[in-house]
């Protein structure tokens, strides 16, 4: 049976990571009964975040389209990433919606990502419903958060209608949500006053029943049973199975087609339908060629909608064939070749990433560190071994004038590392835009900063603050291109020969500083093994054993005791590396490397 338009409600939830979204589609999920009683008690809290990174990172990476069938209503929600090196998944998928809940933690208040990704919505005259979520915080500040909810819309406001938006209160991990501030929220509750706000205040899809079919393409998933879902929101029209259609490209050019079958969601899983009307979300089948922006339209009249514009990517990294002595000894896919068609695949459905040839290897664009590592671990998994150069900034000519990115960063910190922050900062040619004590009880600072010199500073404020701090960034424009930042981390420790390493001459090597490396490791010359506690680089020899002595007792040769090796996460092996190094990923190893592993080479190019 095909649903009636006006019965159709299309939401986008959107909010700064880690505010609620995903857990408040899930009660949405549950309490709709979209699935039967045994299958949401399976232990599975985040039903949403589908991906092992999803999972283990615990943040939306990809946006997803589910639906929920309540009364009359078909409900299809997009949950959209929270986190502004996805931007672009949100970006690409609100042209899906006629509304968005907007969800803010009654902690924290609106977030740097609230402002980027509401912004957006407002842009595209999306109708606003806000949520204060986890009311049941001890540190909730209800009325403020409510003050600066307001300043925000009227910052981003497009027209006065948007002023006037309903205020919802939830505790999304409860399931429990009330259109007026509760005087106990440990009554029991559900999630039904935010199903009535969707159906009162989000408007039906605008429709075109009697016009030729059109859909913009905006998402795609794949099986291996029915291959490529081409997913999008109907713009005018009805689709059936096996109905011929015209697919009109990028380019200019169209192609023919026939839709094989029409899907729609349901929960997690889809099911198939024989006939889909304007205003709904279906995945259609058939359309071996579509990508992200292109239009499935009418076959007799086919017209193209407007391509989706994403912003422009922030960072970019070389990627390339493994190169290091240990080449093809852990990863199943290592030439240039098979990296490049893994990128081409990723191009498909990852809308804000760019890739270029650069020479054997790549030039890889995206959104930020987290928008590149987050590839570079999935294709890690995947079994590819590759390097990564040190990530650069992606320049734009301006009329003759070269412009870099430009952030604002706000930083939340105890008042006693204060000072250990600004200390930082200061080395990165920050600029202070306001510092005042946030009601949380800590300091809030803004800061303005060139997106280069965000590199590798997490690491190092988690480091100086004991991990108390919590940082957020948000590109807001370009500026001429600034002078070089001075190097600022110290040498580091080479390795000298290949081989494999000793406890006897590691002990020398923790004497020089910090070391990434344990005993019976396999090295190889040129291959970074710890941190130098001075400037310049030092080359030492790890794998040097012991001369025997004439002492013959075991016990008289003593014990060596090491301090156990740092170990570097993607993120931070990224961070550290400088112009003259690489990482090597394979699926077992991050190995850091100089990019010239010869050292008489080395020398002669710094000369």
């Amino acid at each position: 049976m095909s649903q009636d338009p006006s019965k159709i409600r299309n939401i986008a939830i959107i909010a700064h990571v880690d505010h609620g979204k995903t857990t408040l589609v899930d009660g949405l999920l549950k309490q709709s009964k979209t699935f039967r009683d045994n299958q949401a008690e399976m232990g599975q809290e985040l039903i949403m975040d589908s991906g092992d990174q999803e999972r283990e990172r615990g943040i939306t990476i990809t946006a997803k389209v589910t639906a929920v069938q309540q009364g009359d209503y078909r409900i299809n929600i997009i949950d959209t990433p929270g986190h502004a090196d996805f931007s672009g998944e949100v970006e690409r998928t609100l042209n899906m919606a006629d509304g968005c809940i907007l969800i803010v933690d009654a902690q924290e208040g609106p977030m740097p990502q609230t402002k980027f990704v509401l912004g957006k919505a407002l842009a595209s005259e999306l109708k606003p419903i806000v949520i204060i979520n986890k009311i049941d915080k001890s540190g909730s500040r209800i009325t403020e958060v409510e003050n600066e909810l307001s300043d925000l819309f009227l910052e981003l406001a497009v027209h006065e209608d948007q002023l006037h938006y309903p205020v919802y209160y939830a505790i999304g991990r409860e399931g429990k949500a009330w259109a007026k501030k509760p005087e106990n929220p440990d009554e029991a509750g559900d999630l039904s006053a935010i199903f009535e706000a969707i159906e009162e205040h989000i408007p039906a899809p605008k429709v075109e029943l009697d016009k030729p079919f059109q859909m913009l393409v905006t998402a795609l998933s794949w099986d291996s049973f029915k291959g490529k879902y081409a997913v999008g929101r109907i713009t005018r029209g009805a689709i059936k199975a096996s109905q011929p259609v015209t697919l009109c490209k990028k380019d200019g050019t169209q192609a023919k087609a026939r839709i094989d079958n029409v899907f729609m969601s349901h929960g997690v899983s889809k099911f198939e339908v024989s006939e889909a009307v304007a205003g709904d979300i279906v995945q259609l089948t058939g359309i071996a060629d579509a990508q992200i922006g292109e239009t499935v339209a009418d076959s007799e009249q086919p017209e193209a909608l407007p391509v989706i514009e994403v912003e422009a990517p922030t960072l970019k990294v070389y990627l390339g064939p493994n190169t290091s002595p240990f080449k093809g000894t852990e990863g199943e896919f290592s030439t240039s070749r098979q990296i490049g068609e893994r990128l081409q695949k990723e191009l498909e459905t990852n809308v804000s990433l760019k890739v270029e040839d650069e020479g054997i290897g790549f030039l890889v664009s995206g959104r930020g560190e987290l928008h590149l590592s987050v590839l570079i671990e999935t294709m890690r998994r995947e079994g590819f071994e590759f390097e990564v150069g040190r990530p650069q900034v992606v320049t734009r000519d301006n009329n003759g004038t070269i412009e870099e990115p430009l952030e604002e960063l706000i930083i939340e910190v105890p008042a006693e590392h204060v000072g250990a922050v600004q200390m930082e900062m200061g080395a990165r040619r920050a600029v202070l835009k306001e510092q005042f004590a946030s009601p949380k009880g800590v300091t809030k600072l803004v800061y303005e900063l060139p997106t280069r010199t965000l590199l590798g500073l997490r690491n190092i404020l988690l480091t100086n603050t004991k991990g108390t701090i919590v940082m957020n960034s948000l590109m807001i424009g370009y500026q001429p291109l600034g002078a070089m930042l001075q190097q600022l981390r110290n040498g580091v420790l080479i390795a000298f020969e290949n081989g494999t390493t000793t406890p006897y001459s590691l002990q020398t090597a923790q004497e020089r500083g910090t070391c990434f490396v344990g005993p019976a490791e396999k090295v190889y010359a040129g291959q970074i093994i710890g941190l130098n506690t001075r400037g310049d680089d030092m080359e030492i020899n790890v794998c040097k054993a012991k001369h025997l002595t004439n002492m013959r007792s075991s016990s008289s040769d003593g014990v060596v005791q090491l301090t156990p090796p740092v170990i570097l996460s993607l993120e931070q092996c990224i961070d550290f590396l400088e112009n003259d190094e690489l990482l090597e990923v394979t699926p077992k190893s991050l190995r850091l490397r100089k990019r010239e592993l010869d050292a008489n080479k080395r020398k002669r190019s710094n000369k």
